[in-house]
């Protein structure tokens, strides 16, 4: 995939199909003509030496209700976090671990 920045405008280039498909996938998963276009929020660091790779959150996206994620509860105090946004959140025993960016946190400690 080749990417082109000129000013605020960045192009993306599909080389293959399989680029092309996943292409035409987001590009229909962003745009709603109907009602507003999603935006793609950066999530985390992108660091090349690391991490081959960047994270975009999608804005808009109707995410699960609280009521479709099963109940699990922590059986001892600890910190969770979501590996999607990296927000931490520190539960007592007892405590329902909440769902955030469309997944259950994870247990860190």
């Amino acid at each position: 995939m080749q990417i082109n920045i000129q000013k605020n405008l960045v192009e993306f280039t599909p080389e293959n199909a399989d680029e092309t498909s996943k292409l035409e996938a987001l590009w229909r998963l962003m745009v709603d003509c109907a009602r507003f276009n999603k935006k793609m929020v950066p999530v985390g660091e992108y660091l090349p030496k690391s991490n081959k790779m960047a994270r975009f959150a999608i804005e808009g996206l109707d995410s699960p209700s609280k009521d479709e994620y099963p109940e699990v509860y922590a059986d001892r105090d600890c910190r969770c976090y979501c590996q999607t946004c990296n927000k931490y959140v520190e539960l007592k025993k007892g405590d329902q671990i909440p769902p955030c960016c469309g997944k259950l946190m994870e247990v860190l400690d």
